[in-house]
């Protein structure tokens, strides 16, 4: 494990990217975890070249692309409440992704989606 500096701004990152949302475990009990944190969180999504929008929307386009719908979700849940995009702009990342990921791969998140957006909108 890196130093504790280090550590203590990839968690901090890391519960500002993730709204606070999701745990961290305590260091040493996921080596996958800790590199994690003191790799891309302390030092690649700190950096200042991008914000942490522009990041965001990179880090869906590649989630989305791999199909992994629940990992989507996690993005649009935190993107949603850090006040970085609307409902409105959720959906046409959709449409937008169609294009680009295809029609299958943006249409199993259509649903999910909305489901999340009802739950941050006090609907479910």
């Amino acid at each position: 494990m890196a130093d504790a500096s280090r550590r203590e701004r990839g968690l901090a990152k890391f519960d500002e990217v993730y709204a606070g949302d999701l745990p961290a475990p305590p260091p040493g009990a996921m080596a996958f975890f800790d590199l994690m944190i003191e790799q891309l969180f302390a030092e690649v999504w700190t950096r200042e070249a991008l914000s942490q929008r522009d990041r965001r929307l990179l880090t869906m386009g590649v989630i989305a692309a791999l199909g992994e719908h629940d990992t989507f979700c996690i993005q649009v849940r935190a993107g949603v409440k850090n006040g970085e995009f609307t409902p409105e702009q959720v959906r046409e990342m959709i449409i937008h992704l169609a294009a680009y990921a295809g029609y299958p791969r943006a249409a199993g998140l259509v649903g999910r989606v909305e489901k999340v957006l009802a739950e941050l909108a006090g609907g479910g």
